[in-house]
């Protein structure tokens, strides 16, 4: 009887475990039905300017999977067109519009579990007929040499050490839209802080066009730039504003076929942004461009016909634009080309206020290679004093002291020796993080000594360093500053630059 109880209440035990692990999948499989299922997206409009260029969208979910498309995929192009739970980049890139009329499309985020999300998308028309714009200089004022006492050569003077601020006012789709916050005064203040006293702001307008037929800047993107030169000269530094790439409006169409259509917004654009810009004294200068694509002889001609437009727009809006200094760039601001080419500048009404401008990232192998390519491996360390015992097929093997002292030379002979300062508008090189061990520790004091080295070979040529921080720090970037809470990421970085000015 005993045995039969025992049985009977072992059986119980086992029919009520079977029943309780039934219940809980059954709770689990009904919390999950039940559970809200979402789908968001961060924007709902996306405007694209007229020579194409690229967006980044960030799709977040915790449905299975979505799917991305576009009523129109002539012009439009997706990075990807489906995914699954949790978040994701999309980048939807617009073809170049060479028609006059702006176009749109709608791009539509689905998933069966949830509702569909809908982006608007628009993209203006091509440029007006060049000598259509109309004049922006609608309030030329006298000249004013109040607190525009230094010429180019006594500025440069003054410039000690500069900083980029990378990927943030010139990035495609906005301020914040490749990863970095919004500049503030905190930022700028840190900055000054620890080292540098002036600043080059990478910038866009072609995207912040209020119309893309006039090519009428928008208000409200010209206070934002001013809002930002401004936190710099309340730190007496001295800051750089330039038309960055811009969707290459004007760095890919360096051609006669181009020349008169670029020039035309060339124009139109330098009046808006120098007057806007106009009241501030010499600590502010301007760039003609970034790093115009330019190969031979008949190019640098289309160039330099760009550049004069920019000076001459400057300079007609009066004011203390008639004495600022202003800065070209040498074809694709290589220094090697802008040697052999750039033996002719613009004329400028004003005496002696005008800069050069140069990059550098010698060699490209060491400085931003990021995968060993057909014609040539990465290097991972740099300089005399700093190769590898064991890992010798990365030890730079071209572009070291000698070059780079060589190349630097150039440009004082060629302009800093006749009174044309030359401003190292780039220069860096990056982190690589995925190294372990001694490897990352040889890489990183190689990296540290080809700052400092790069540094005092500029200052003793006369050429004015500006490092190059797009904000990053992870693995293969630049930055040295922690931007989320404006704080010093990459000190041993930092002390090179600044020994470098010893």
């Amino acid at each position: 009887m005993e045995k039969i109880i025992k049985g009977y209440l072992f059986s119980f035990v086992l029919c009520f475990s079977f029943l309780s692990i039934w219940a809980c999948s059954s709770d689990k499989e009904e919390a999950e039905k039940t559970a809200e299922k979402t789908l968001t997206v961060d924007t709902n409009k996306i405007d694209f300017a007229n020579t194409g260029n690229d967006v980044n969208i960030k799709v977040t979910t915790n449905a299975r999977t979505w799917k991305i498309s576009s009523a129109d995929t002539k012009w439009l192009e997706l990075s990807q067109t489906s995914g699954v739970t949790g978040s994701v980049l999309v980048k939807i890139t617009a073809l170049e519009n060479t028609g006059k009329e702006a176009r749109t499309a709608v791009i539509t985020i689905t998933s069966d579990e949830t509702s569909p999300i809908q982006i608007a998308v628009s993209q203006a028309g091509g440029a007006a007929a060049p000598g259509l714009y109309p004049s922006y200089n609608t309030n030329p004022i006298a000249a004013d040499q109040t607190g525009m006492s230094s010429n180019a050569v006594q500025l440069a003077a003054k410039i000690k050490l500069g900083w980029n601020i990378g990927n943030t006012m010139e990035a495609t789709g906005g301020e914040t839209a490749w990863g970095n916050p919004k500049v503030t005064k905190a930022l700028i203040d840190a900055v000054k802080a620890n080292g540098f006293n002036a600043i080059r702001i990478p910038c866009s307008w072609n995207q912040n066009l209020a119309n893309a037929s006039t090519a009428q800047i928008q208000t409200a993107w010209l206070n934002r730039v001013k809002e930002v030169v401004q936190y710099c000269v309340d730190n007496d530094m001295y800051v750089l504003v330039n038309i960055h790439w811009d969707g290459g409006w004007l760095e890919n169409n360096i051609t006669e076929a181009k020349k008169e259509e670029t020039n035309a917004k060339q124009k139109a654009f330098w009046e808006q942004i120098a007057t806007h810009l106009r009241d501030f004294d010499e600590h502010l200068l301007f760039a003609s461009a970034n790093e115009p694509a330019v190969e031979d002889a008949a190019q640098m001609a289309v160039l330099t016909s760009y550049h004069q437009t920019f000076i001459d727009a400057v300079r007609s809006t009066g004011g203390k634009n008639a004495y600022r200094t202003l800065v070209v760039q040498g074809p694709t601001t290589d220094i090697e080309k802008t040697n052999k080419l750039m033996t002719v500048l613009p004329t400028d009404t004003a005496a002696n206020r005008m800069m050069v401008e140069v990059h550098y990232y010698t060699p490209w192998n060491f400085a931003g290679l990021t995968k060993d390519e057909s014609w040539g491996k990465m290097f991972y360390y740099w300089g005399s004093g700093y190769h590898s015992a064991t890992d010798t097929e990365r030890n730079a093997n071209w572009g070291e002291e000698a070059d780079l002292e060589k190349n630097f030379k150039l440009m004082k002979t060629q302009f800093v020796d006749k009174g044309i300062p030359v401003l190292l508008g780039e220069f860096g090189a990056i982190r690589r993080t995925s190294l372990t061990g001694d490897a990352l520790t040889l890489h990183l004091a190689s990296r540290a000594y080809y700052l400092k080295t790069v540094v005092k070979t500029a200052r003793a040529n006369g050429l004015l360093p500006f490092y190059w921080d797009e904000g990053s720090t992870g693995d293969n970037s630049f930055g040295i500053f922690k931007r989320s809470d404006n704080t010093v990421f990459d000190s041993q970085a930092l002390t090179a630059l600044k020994e470098g000015l010893q």
